[in-house]
């Protein structure tokens, strides 16, 4: 693969910049999108409302992909990142509101924290390119 098959995309986060990476990348026939949280810029949405948390970051993820011609159609794994296993059955109806038609593969993970203790879910997402086609 040459660099010219590799693509990043920024999203204007604090944290893409001030930790050096990139808010997805397309790399061959997949698009991989960074840990997103309901953060927009220095915004947090759903603050206390896990479920609210894990729609606004999987949307800024599906938006992500829309750089690169995508939509949800395209995605074939999810990950949610919990700080509290209480919000998983709230993380997951927002993942089935969005997700289920598509049903990727998916993992769920409870963590000790993240970078701002008020944010309680975090999500990536990872796209194929040829799925259009399928």
């Amino acid at each position: 693969m040459t660099s010219d098959a590799v693509r990043r995309v920024q999203s204007g986060s604090p944290w893409e910049e001030s930790f050096g990476f990139a808010r997805a990348v397309a790399a061959g026939d997949r698009v991989l999108v960074a840990g997103t949280t309901s953060f927009k810029g220095h915004v947090l949405y759903g603050e206390g409302d896990p479920y609210e948390q894990a729609k606004v970051a999987f949307t800024g993820a599906i938006e992500a992909l829309g750089e690169f011609g995508l939509g949800i159609e395209s995605v074939i794994r999810t990950r949610m990142y919990l700080t509290h296993a209480r919000d998983i059955d709230e993380a997951g109806r927002a993942h089935k509101d969005l997700f289920d038609a598509v049903r990727p593969v998916s993992t769920l993970l409870v963590v000790e924290g993240f970078v701002d203790p008020r944010i309680l879910v975090e999500v990536e997402v990872e796209a194929f390119r040829g799925a259009e086609q399928s």
